[in-house]
């Protein structure tokens, strides 16, 4: 089932491993869907870690996938491939992609789309999946988070963090977070974490033991690595779980893996572009069930801090890497 679609599209492309200049408008071929995917026109993207690391040469696109970067978008179903029976043209959708949002057009998985939340505009639901799906995997699967239970987040302004502060603490979780100024501090608090550490001037190891009675947290989702793991231990508590999903500060590091023993810890993480679509669906199936109705409730909202035209992908990749932001950074491509 088709609707009219144009031969070619605008796009952004990384010319050479580089820096945001790298990033490039030019013309490709619309994609066609294949059996189990859709074509979407594509209303708002986001920018996120992985594009920034693409960028640079130092994660490129698993085998088969498009070379132009993006993982989430939102827009207009305007075909679809053999075997797609969830979705129909015309449905509006947010999607997690493997690559191919800074365009005009993207195919995606027809089970990694998901309805758009009430009360959402495209550019707040395009903010949804790269990071949603990463939370809800890391931090509720993997490491197990329950109701009740402590979260300590590093990096709580930025998407990811501002994710998880909010999904957390709508669930039942104690939350705490770090970040490098009061403003972020305060942001994050504001989101739901009960204490903001600001890590230019207080230790975070020392003020957990303190706001949890010296007992610790029950799981942390790092995105700094390197010294960072070792802290990271030392601050969680009995049976606690350790989840990675980035090294800001290295991933080469030399730990004592003793109070890993003695504290039956769980050290896990993972990385969410290379896992099959059947994986990506069930994630998705999921947040619709569980996470879908706070944000219909507006219990969690999508925190978006700059907006910018396709065209200027790479000012949005100059903001990400000064780390300055709070929430995402979005890139409105049409006004459907």
């Amino acid at each position: 089932m088709t609707d009219t679609i144009p031969d070619s599209m605008s796009c952004i492309e990384i010319i050479e491993p580089g820096g945001p200049e790298v990033l490039k408008p030019t013309t490709r071929p619309v994609p066609e869907p294949a059996p189990g995917e859709v074509l979407l026109r594509v209303a708002a993207a986001g920018i996120n870690g992985p594009d920034i690391y693409q960028r640079k040469g130092l994660y490129p696109a698993p085998p088969g996938a498009t070379d132009i970067p993006g993982l989430e978008v939102s827009g207009t179903v305007v075909a679809t491939g053999d075997g797609v029976d969830q979705w129909t043209v015309g449905d509006k959708v947010c999607a997690l992609t493997a690559g191919g949002g800074y365009a005009e057009y993207c195919v995606a998985p027809a089970p990694q789309c998901l309805p758009i939340p009430k009360g959402l505009d495209w550019v707040q639901a395009a903010a949804l999946p790269e990071t949603f799906f990463t939370v809800w995997t890391n931090v509720f699967e993997r490491a197990h988070l329950g109701a009740g239970e402590s979260l300590l987040v590093h990096g709580g302004g930025g998407g990811i963090g501002t994710t998880a502060i909010q999904m957390a603490s709508a669930l039942g979780a104690r939350v705490f977070a770090t970040e490098g100024d009061a403003d972020k501090c305060a942001t994050c608090e504001s989101l739901g974490a009960e204490r903001a550490i600001d890590y230019t001037s207080e230790d975070f190891v020392a003020v957990i033991k303190e706001l949890t009675g010296k007992n610790g947290v029950d799981v942390i989702l790092d995105i700094v690595g390197g010294d960072y793991v070792s802290r990271n231990i030392a601050c969680l508590a009995r049976d606690g779980r350790l989840v990675n999903i980035a090294f800001r500060k290295g991933s080469k590091v030399e730990i004592d893996l003793m109070p890993v023993m003695l504290k039956r810890l769980t050290l896990t993480g993972s990385t969410l572009r290379i896992q099959p679509v059947e994986r990506k669906a069930e994630i998705a199936a999921a947040l619709l069930e569980t996470v879908w109705p706070l944000i219909d409730a507006g219990k969690i909202v999508p925190l978006v801090h700059t907006r910018l035209p396709l065209s200027k992908a790479d000012e949005g990749h100059r903001i990400m890497d000064a780390a300055e932001h709070i929430g995402k950074i979005m890139l409105v491509v049409s006004d459907i």
